[in-house]
C-alpha cells in the first residue's frame, strides 16, 4: 500500500478529483469549494447537547438531519433527547440512536423536551404546519434551530419565526441544503457576476402534484392524531393526511410548491440576488385540484409567474420546457427538475442536484476575475450549522432568507387557490387583494395560537 494514498495529501487529491469529476466543477472552482470543506471538518470542538423533534420515520427528513448532526460533529454532537407524536417513530428511532451510541429520552411532546435545560440545539423537522409554534418555543428557550424547509406554513408565521430569532439573537439554519451545494453556488455567483449578461428569466421545474381521494380510517396504534392536527382544524383520520403524504394538502403544506419550490425558488431569489426582497407581481394557472372530501387539495398541475422590479420574470411550473434549450435542439431529459437561468443572447445556465451546464461551457470553465463578487461559501449545511453555534456567525440560510424565499412559493400557491393574479409590496409584505392577505395567515385551532 502507498502511503501517499493515507497521507492529507492524496485525501486532498481524491477529494479534488471527486469534485471536478463527480460534481461536474471547473477546476479553478473546485479548490475554493474544497477549502472550504476542509475548514468546516475543523469547526466543531466542544460537546453540542442535541434534541430532535419530529424525528420520524427511517426515511424521513427527521432521521436525515439527525444523522448529518452526528456526522458533521464528529463526535461532539450529542443527541439527549428525541419527539415524535408517533410512538413507533419513537421506540425504532430510540433503538436507532442506541446504536449510534446515543442514549436519548423519547417525549410526545415537543415543550418537554424544549424545557430542559441541558440541550443547545434542536433540529426541527415537523410537518409545516408545526414549524413555527416549534421553532418560536425553541427560541425563546434559548436553543439554537436548525429547521427543515419550508420554513413555515403561511407568510404571517415566518414573519413570526424571522422576529423572534432577531430578539432572540440564537442561530438558526433552514434546511435548504442546496446553498451548500457548490453546483448551486456556481450558477448563482456566475449569475450574479454577469456571465450570462441580465437576466430575462428564471425556470423552476419541480414536478406535480398527486391525485387521490381517500378512506376514513382508525388512527395507527400508537399515533396521537389529535396532538399531530395540533394547530390546523380537527378532521377524522385518513392516513394519506399523515406523514410524508402531509405534503399534498394546503391545511399542512402548499404542495410542491413548498416541498421542491422551496429548494428551487431560493436558488432563483439567491441567483437574482433577491435575498431580502421578493417579486413585485403574481400571476398562475393551475389544474383546479379535487373537491371531494379526503382528497389531495394541491393543484395537481400549474405555471406561476412573478415579476421583480427590475424586470426579470421567475417562471415555477410542474414541466416548463425551457424555450432557450429548445430552440438549440438540446436534450430536455436533464432539465426536468431543476433550475434554469436565461439571460442575454441565448445564454442560458442550468443547474440541479445531479449537474450544472451553459449553452457554451466556456461559461462555466472560464474562472471568475479577482474582483469577482463572491457569495457565502458553505461546503457541509448542516456542518455550517455547527460551525454557526461555535462563532455565533450566521449560517447561509438564516430565518431571514428562509422567509423570503417561502414568501415566493406561499404567494405561487395564493394566486393558485384565489385564482387572481396581483401586485406584491415586499417592502410591507401585502398584496394589493383583499382576499390574498387574509390568506397570509391562518386561525390555529384552539388552545395553539402564535403568541409574538
Amino acid at each position: 500500500m502507498q502511503r501517499g494514498n493515507l497521507s492529507r495529501r492524496g485525501f486532498l487529491q481524491r477529494s479534488f478529483t471527486a469534485l471536478t469529476l463527480g460534481a461536474g466543477l471547473p477546476a479553478w472552482y473546485a479548490h475554493e469549494v474544497l477549502a472550504a470543506d476542509q475548514e468546516n471538518k475543523a469547526a466543531v470542538s466542544d460537546k453540542l447537547i442535541f434534541g430532535a423533534i419530529g424525528i420520524g420515520s427511517p426515511q424521513s427528513r427527521g432521521r436525515a438531519i439527525s444523522g448529518d448532526a452526528l456526522g458533521a460533529g464528529k463526535g461532539n454532537v450529542i443527541y439527549t433527547a428525541i419527539c415524535d407524536v408517533d410512538a413507533k417513530h419513537r421506540d425504532v428511532a430510540t433503538e436507532e440512536m442506541k446504536k449510534r451510541g446515543q442514549d436519548v429520552k423519547a417525549y410526545k411532546d415537543f415543550r418537554e423536551l424544549l424545557d430542559r435545560k441541558d440541550i443547545n440545539a434542536v433540529t426541527i423537522a415537523t410537518p409545516d404546519h408545526w414549524h413555527a409554534l416549534v421553532a418560536i418555543d425553541a427560541l425563546r428557550k434559548g436553543k439554537d434551530v436548525y429547521c427543515e424547509k419550508p420554513l413555515a406554513l403561511t407568510v404571517a408565521e415566518s414573519q413570526a419565526i424571522v422576529k423572534v430569532a432577531k430578539q432572540t439573537g440564537r442561530i438558526f439554519q433552514v434546511g435548504s441544503q442546496q446553498r451548500s451545494d457548490a453546483r448551486f453556488r456556481l450558477a448563482c455567483e456566475l449569475v450574479r457576476n454577469g456571465r450570462i449578461g441580465k437576466v430575462q428569466r428564471v425556470e423552476t421545474r419541480i414536478g406535480s402534484n398527486p391525485k387521490g381521494t381517500f378512506k376514513v380510517e382508525q388512527p395507527a396504534e400508537g399515533l396521537d392524531w389529535d396532538m399531530w392536527l395540533g394547530p390546523t382544524p380537527k378532521v377524522d383520520y385518513v392516513k394519506q393526511r399523515c406523514h410524508y403524504e402531509f405534503r399534498w394538502w394546503y391545511d399542512y403544506s402548499g404542495g410542491k410548491l413548498t416541498d421542491w419550490g422551496a429548494h428551487h425558488n431560493d436558488i432563483a431569489q439567491w441567483g437574482l440576488g433577491m435575498d431580502g426582497t421578493g417579486p413585485i407581481a403574481v400571476e398562475g394557472e393551475g389544474e383546479a385540484p379535487s373537491r371531494e372530501p379526503n382528497s389531495y387539495n394541491c393543484h395537481p398541475t400549474f405555471k406561476v409567474t412573478y415579476t421583480y422590479a427590475d424586470g426579470a420574470k421567475l417562471v415555477c411550473s410542474h414541466n416548463q420546457l425551457a424555450d432557450a434549450i429548445d430552440r438549440k435542439g438540446a436534450d430536455n431529459k436533464g432539465h426536468d427538475n431543476g433550475v434554469l437561468f436565461v439571460g442575454e443572447g441565448d445564454k442560458w445556465l442550468f443547474v440541479n442536484r445531479g449537474k450544472i451546464s451553459a449553452s457554451d461551457k466556456k461559461l462555466i470553465d472560464e474562472p471568475l476575475g479577482p474582483d469577482a463578487k463572491k457569495l457565502y461559501l458553505s461546503a457541509n449545511h448542516m456542518g455550517n450549522f455547527l460551525e454557526g453555534i461555535r462563532t455565533r456567525k450566521p449560517c447561509v440560510c438564516t430565518a431571514e432568507v428562509g422567509h423570503r424565499s417561502v414568501t415566493v412559493c406561499h404567494l405561487g400557491a395564493l394566486t393558485l387557490r384565489t385564482g387572481k393574479k396581483f401586485k406584491w409590496d415586499p417592502v410591507n409584505e401585502q398584496a394589493d387583494d383583499a382576499e390574498v392577505n387574509k390568506l397570509l395567515s391562518r386561525e390555529m385551532r384552539a388552545p395553539w395560537k402564535l403568541d409574538v
